[in-house]
C-alpha cells in the first residue's frame, strides 16, 4: 500500500522519477525500486515526502504500519540487508549460526527442521546467504556473541562438530571476524529471552529477532537502539577474543 500510494502521489503531480528523487535524495533507480516494493523509505523520506506533497504524515503512518505487520519475507529482508552490511552484529544461544557453519553442520540444522519441504534448496539457501557475507570482495566486520552451551551440543555428531569447532577456530583468524563466548559463569543475561542480529548498513541499522518458525524484522529507530544496547550488554559478560579461543579449543580436545 505505502508502495502504490508513493507511485500515485508521484504520478498525481506529474514528477518524474529523478524529479521525485531530488525531492527525497534518492536516485531515481531507487525510486523504482521503492515503487515496485523492493526498497524502503525510511523515516526521514517519508517527512520529506508528506511535507513536500501535503499529505498530513500518511506516508509516515503507512511506513509505520508496514514496519509493524507481520510479513513472510522478513528473513528474506534481512538477508538483502547482510549482503550490503558494513557491520553484522550476532548474538545466538542455541547453535552455531551462518555464516559460521561448516556444510555439514548446516545439513544436520536443516534436516532436522520438520517443516522444511525440501531441505537440500533450504540448504543452498543457507550457504549462499553465507557467501553473500563472507566472500564479498569487501566483507563486513562480524561480531559474534555464543553462549558456552553451543558448543557443547554435538550437532551432526562428534565428526561433524569438530569440523564445525575447527572452522570456527579457522574463521576468528580473519581480521574482520569477532567470536567471543559468555561463559556459563555469566549465569542468566538478556540474550535468554532469543537470538537477535543487528545490521549497520551506509544508512541506518537494522535488527532481526529470532524465532521459531520465522523470526521479526525491526527498522523502528529506537526498538533498534535497543538490540544495540542488549549487544553491548551482552558483550560485556563475554569473554574476551583470546580467552574465548581456548574455551573452543578445550572443547575441541575432548571431542578428539
Amino acid at each position: 500500500m505505502l508502495a502504490y500510494q508513493l507511485q500515485w502521489e508521484r504520478e498525481k503531480h506529474g514528477l518524474s522519477l529523478a524529479r521525485w528523487g531530488r525531492i527525497a535524495s534518492a536516485a531515481p533507480s531507487t525510486v523504482c525500486n521503492i515503487e515496485a516494493g523492493r526498497r524502503k523509505i525510511d523515516e526521514r523520506q517519508a517527512r520529506i515526502l508528506d511535507d513536500h506533497f501535503q499529505t498530513g504524515r500518511r506516508f509516515e503512518l503507512l511506513l509505520w504500519y508496514a514496519r509493524k505487520g507481520h510479513t513472510p519475507d522478513w528473513a528474506q529482508s534481512m538477508t538483502a540487508y547482510e549482503s550490503i552490511a558494513l557491520v553484522i552484529r550476532i548474538y545466538q544461544g542455541q547453535v552455531i549460526p551462518p555464516p559460521f557453519q561448516t556444510e555439514e553442520y548446516a545439513r544436520a540444522l536443516v534436516r532436522a527442521r520438520s517443516t522444511v519441504n525440501d531441505p537440500e534448496e533450504t540448504f543452498k539457501a543457507r550457504m549462499e546467504r553465507q557467501a553473500a557475507i563472507l566472500d564479498r570482495p569487501d566483507p563486513p566486520h562480524v561480531w559474534l556473541l555464543l553462549d558456552e552451551s553451543v558448543l557443547d551440543d554435538c550437532i551432526g555428531g562428534a565428526e561433524v562438530m569438530r569440523a564445525q569447532l575447527r572452522h570456527l577456530l579457522d574463521l576468528m583468524r580473519r581480521p574482520r571476524l569477532s567470536v567471543r563466548i559468555i561463559p556459563r559463569s555469566a549465569g542468566a543475561h538478556i540474550g535468554k529471552d532469543g537470538p537477535f542480529r543487528v545490521v549497520t548498513t551506509d544508512s541506518r541499522d537494522i535488527a532481526y529477532a529470532g524465532a521459531r518458525r520465522g523470526g521479526r524484522l525491526i527498522e523502528m529507530c529506537d526498538e533498534v537502539e535497543e538490540f544495540r544496547m542488549d549487544f553491548d550488554l551482552l558483550g560485556q559478560k563475554a569473554a574476551s577474543d583470546d580467552a574465548s579461543r581456548v574455551l573452543i579449543e578445550r572443547r575441541l580436545e575432548a571431542l578428539e
